[in-house]
């Protein structure tokens, strides 16, 4: 098996404190510096996985990246630069407590919710006569509160947002056309690609200037669902599942023995097969996703390898 990075404990030069999170681990620096280090953690239904999967912090970095790059001239966002496969160095930003959902098809938890008969999700009317995977009339922001440590996440409206304070009506305006944006984006990057942006999740900040940035990730299997475009009118015609690029045949495989991260259910045993084939699948996302072939870092001495990048580029950048 291939090393992977479950854990990090790196002390960096002008490291002032770290944050461990599901996926990320995030590196706060003197003069509002922040390393955020992408692990080959795997979670889903919001627990953390018992191994790690070769790569995966790499694809989902790289593909971060290069969407970033790719939208930035239309929203602005935090990044800075990549010093290593797994990193991203960007602006400290104070995190928005939501997460902008917007989904332009019903799949995923909103085809979960609809099955039970629910036609409205975080105060958006979803229309009757719709089956699973239908492409909606225009897309819906759907919001999530971002769960405190241990925590699940929880559907919220916009007017529940505001009215409890969570983010101001001004700055809310901007986060919901920043997300429209985005979504409109990189659907256009998909369908170039072969794929439908069927929905995703982004992620808002505030610069200590005030202003707005996207921060974390974007368009990462992650965050992120694709469809293959070939072939989806006649699956969705023959009432038959679409082939999907996404993080959903993990949670499919974890529903498939019994675990939906509810209390007193425990994590499947995951081989070495079927991890090698989770990497796999990842990989495959990567390609599909960016149009780019994948090439595999050296995974020998992962952390000191990500160290040594990383506080190279750091001496330098302050130095400066």
């Amino acid at each position: 098996m291939v090393d992977t990075l479950t854990t990090s404990n790196f002390n960096f030069s002008f490291q002032e404190s770290v944050y461990h999170g599901k996926v990320r681990d995030v590196y706060y620096l003197k003069n509002n510096l922040v390393v955020m280090v992408a692990s080959d953690r795997i979670s889903a239904f919001d627990v953390v996985m018992p191994r790690g999967i070769p790569y995966k912090g790499q694809i989902l970095n790289q593909i971060a990246i290069k969407m970033m790059d790719e939208t930035k001239d239309l929203v602005p966002n935090w990044l800075i630069h990549s010093p290593d496969p797994n990193v991203s160095v960007g602006h400290l930003c104070t995190p928005f407590k939501v997460e902008m959902v917007i989904r332009g098809y019903l799949s995923g938890h909103a085809a979960r919710q609809y099955k039970k008969g629910i036609r409205k999700l975080c105060g958006v009317e979803m229309p009757n006569g719709m089956k699973e995977n239908d492409k909606f009339p225009e897309p819906i922001i759907t919001p999530a509160t971002k769960a405190e440590s241990g925590n699940h996440d929880e559907d919220i409206s916009k007017e529940e947002i505001i009215n409890r304070g969570i983010v101001s009506i001004e700055d809310y305006e901007i986060l919901e056309k920043y997300t429209k944006i985005l979504f409109n984006k990189g659907s256009e990057i998909a369908s170039e690609r072969g794929l439908i942006l069927v929905d995703t999740k982004y992620e808002f900040g505030k610069t200590k200037n005030g202003d707005i940035v996207l921060i974390d990730e974007i368009h990462t299997p992650d965050s992120s669902r694709y469809f293959y475009k070939d072939g989806y009118k006649e699956r969705q015609d023959d009432n038959k599942p679409q082939k999907q690029l996404s993080k959903e045949f993990v949670r499919q495989w974890l529903i498939s023995n019994h675990f939906q991260g509810l209390e007193d259910q425990r994590v499947p045993e995951m081989s070495d097969d079927y991890v090698n084939s989770v990497s796999e699948r990842y990989v495959e996302l990567y390609e599909n996703i960016t149009s780019e072939k994948f090439l595999k870092s050296d995974s020998k001495n992962i952390s000191q390898r990500i160290f040594d990048n990383t506080e190279n580029y750091l001496k330098e950048y302050f130095e400066h």
